[in-house]
């Protein structure tokens, strides 16, 4: 057994002494989620039974429970006879997903532009600024993550709540396509100021200059993409067990 299987396991066995629930199907979906979104499990990525179930110290039958949940929210691709994998959108699909996004996160934008409460604004300055901050030392995984934060509170929040609903699946779809055609040689897809003006526009409840400020984000973003498949290499093992260690 690996050492990192080993340290998995007694957080496991350890989590049970304490009366803590053991690792289910819920946590299992909520990591590989959460590394789709922080994009360190990219697209085309195999998820083998045996491995998920050495990584996270369960049964397979548990394994098997979060891979149809996975499918179920389109994280994965699961075929019969085949090995799950995350999913690899096409390049139309890609497009599309950008298109449908800056539809309901525009107008998302628009319905909150004025009608936000302080406790909400004070969030969202927050996580822009620790962006800024997370971009300028470096530390990439850090700036992703805050910048999903501020896009998942506009769902949150959204006054719509089915837009709000499908806004929250177009995060994870767009997170999966720039984990698939970001180009190679780019370090990051900071888009400095946008978050910004972003938020001044939310805050002085300009409707248009919100949605506006939205989709020009998306545009840009789309325009960091190489739209061409390529191969990539994934050590499964290591990114789950480090992700669910650090959990």
């Amino acid at each position: 057994m690996h050492e990192w299987q080993q340290e998995v396991l007694a957080e496991v066995r350890a989590g049970s002494r304490n009366g803590d629930r053991r690792i289910g199907d819920r946590d299992i979906v909520d990591k590989v989620r959460r590394a789709v979104l922080m994009q360190r499990l990219p697209p085309g990525t195999r998820l083998p039974e045996v491995t998920l179930g050495e990584v996270f110290g369960v049964s397979r039958s548990v394994v098997r429970k979060a891979l149809t949940r996975l499918a179920s929210e389109r994280v994965v691709d699961q075929r019969p006879n085949q090995v799950a994998r995350v999913r690899a959108p096409s390049i139309e699909e890609t497009r599309e997903t950008f298109a449908a996004r800056r539809l309901v996160e525009g107008e998302v934008a628009a319905l909150l532009a004025g009608r936000l409460d302080a406790a909400s604004r004070d969030r969202l300055a927050a996580q822009a600024r620790d962006e800024i901050e997370a971009h300028g030392r470096g530390d990439e995984p850090a700036r992703i993550e805050h910048s999903l934060a501020i896009h998942h509170l506009l769902a949150e929040h959204s006054p719509n709540r089915v837009l709000g609903a499908m806004l929250t699946d177009l995060i994870l779809r767009t997170s999966i396509v720039i984990a698939l055609y970001k180009r190679p040689n780019l370090a990051s897809c900071f888009l400095e100021g946008d978050h910004t003006a972003l938020l001044a526009a939310l805050e002085q409840g300009d409707a248009q200059a919100a949605r506006e400020g939205i989709q020009h984000h998306l545009v840009s973003l789309e325009a960091l993409l190489d739209l061409s498949p390529r191969e990539t290499r994934i050590d499964l093992m290591a990114i789950l067990g480090r992700s669910h260690q650090q959990a």
